[in-house]
């Protein structure tokens, strides 16, 4: 009899352990894919993390993330949104600032389209009438348009921990020198990561569903089916032990 209970504890013992090394994995599954992100941005950074500014639900410490792909060398890595870039850059600005959560697409777009119309008009002026006066102004409208472009690119970087400069003539010379590939980059970014409406959702929550579902992560749709972990009672065993005699 003596023997016959130290062969359930035994069997106990090793269902707890088997319980807790699933709970060990699944916990492990479950890491976001942003970590994977932080360890090569650390290792390009040499190990030097930046301060997180504690804005709202980015409070997670030393997670710092990356921009999707080269400014120049992966602008047809997307070709639509390549294309998006270079015809209509104004949609593809009102997009990004939606996404990133810094207003409405169309206030956003109206903003961009009216400096690079401005831009374009004072430079057909010059062109017609060569007073200096029209060059002045469209030197004025680019820096602008510059400057408010590189300003909301700096803010996503802020507002998402992307690894770059905080400089902020650095994200406008970006935004003055090559806008569509710039807005590429970023458009695919907030795409590729499942940004909504300023979340930063991550590849791991891809959006699956109808249209009636929206744009709602995966695990909000599809709920994981519970898994049972209870340990069966020692009588249960003690019979399977004496069916087995």
């Amino acid at each position: 009899m003596a023997e016959l209970n130290k062969q359930e504890k035994v069997v106990v013992n090793g269902n707890e352990e088997e319980g807790e090394e699933t709970r060990l994995l699944e916990g492990m599954a479950a890491l976001d894919f942003d970590m994977l992100c932080s360890t090569v941005a650390s290792q390009q950074a040499q190990g030097k993390w930046r301060e997180i500014e504690s804005s709202g639900e980015e409070n997670a410490v030393g997670v710092l993330r990356m921009w999707e792909g080269e400014v120049v060398l992966d602008f047809m890595y997307d070709r639509r949104v390549a294309l998006e870039s270079a015809c209509c850059p104004c949609y593809r600005f009102g997009k990004n600032m939606k996404r990133a959560g810094f207003g409405y697409c169309l206030l956003q777009g109206t903003v961009y389209f009216i400096l690079l119309v401005s831009v374009f008009l004072n430079i057909l002026a010059f062109m017609v009438t060569d007073r200096n006066c029209f060059l002045y102004l469209a030197v004025a409208f680019t820096v602008s348009l510059g400057a408010y472009s590189g300003f909301f690119r700096m803010q996503i970087k802020r507002k998402f921990n992307i690894m770059g400069t905080d400089n902020l003539l650095d994200d406008c010379i970006y935004h003055l020198i090559c806008p569509c590939c710039t807005l590429s980059q970023e458009s695919r970014t907030l795409e590729m990561n499942n940004v909504q409406d300023g979340t930063w959702h991550g590849r791991g929550d891809i959006c699956i569903g109808s249209h009636s579902e929206g744009n709602r992560p995966f695990f909000e749709l599809h709920h994981p089916h519970p898994i049972s972990i209870k340990i069966p009672e020692p009588c249960s065993m003690q019979n399977g032990l004496n069916g087995f005699r």
